[in-house]
């Protein structure tokens, strides 16, 4: 397993907390070591929300991430901030639903996604996020889906049952949205 530097940003009430603390959770699940680090604008909902996530099999020695290995930018404030900040040779995921022109960088690979058209066939727009950590996971296996379904179950619990349906087809579309991509490449 390689090491992985994940920076999900987008505004504030876009999941954006909840996706980093699944994957980061579902590493645990696997027994490999994580951090997730929360950092919010100065306005709650609609403001600025990013999250950095680090994976590793080895001890982490820090939370900060100065040029992540992937980034997934759920609006265009956060592709611009934090795709320039990309490693090269990095994963750039951005929510083409909302972002329209994508940042030009020759060394890294871009994947858009429209995740809000994609979350509204699985039953929410709200589920946007789980449509790109489905995407995420297919591309990267940062972790396995069943780690990310039980860090899931866990974190939305009996209570949110109904969520819980609509984020996992969510995930699922994701998956199969980069599954169609690659069978149209090949």
């Amino acid at each position: 397993m390689a090491y992985h530097a994940i920076i999900i940003a987008g505004f504030g009430g876009q999941g954006i907390m909840l996706t980093g603390q699944i994957i980061a959770a579902a590493a645990v699940i696997e027994g490999k070591n994580s951090t997730w680090l929360p950092s919010y604008g100065p306005e709650m909902r609609g403001g600025t929300a990013n999250c950095t996530v680090i994976v590793d099999e080895k001890p982490i020695t820090s939370p900060v991430v100065d040029h992540p290995t992937e980034v997934i930018a759920m609006n265009f404030p956060s592709m611009m901030k934090f795709g320039a900040k990309l490693r090269s040779g990095g994963l750039l995921l951005v929510n083409s639903s909302v972002v329209e022109q994508i940042i030009d960088r020759g060394d890294i690979e871009t994947i858009e996604i429209p995740a809000n058209e994609i979350a509204e066939e699985a039953g929410s727009v709200k589920a946007a996020n789980m449509v790109m950590l489905g995407a995420f996971l297919e591309l990267t296996r940062t972790v396995s889906f069943e780690a990310a379904e039980e860090a899931l179950r866990e974190k939305l619990s009996k209570t949110k049952e109904d969520l819980l349906k609509i984020d996992l087809i969510a995930i699922k579309k994701g998956r199969e949205f980069i599954g169609s991509l690659h069978h149209k490449s090949s």
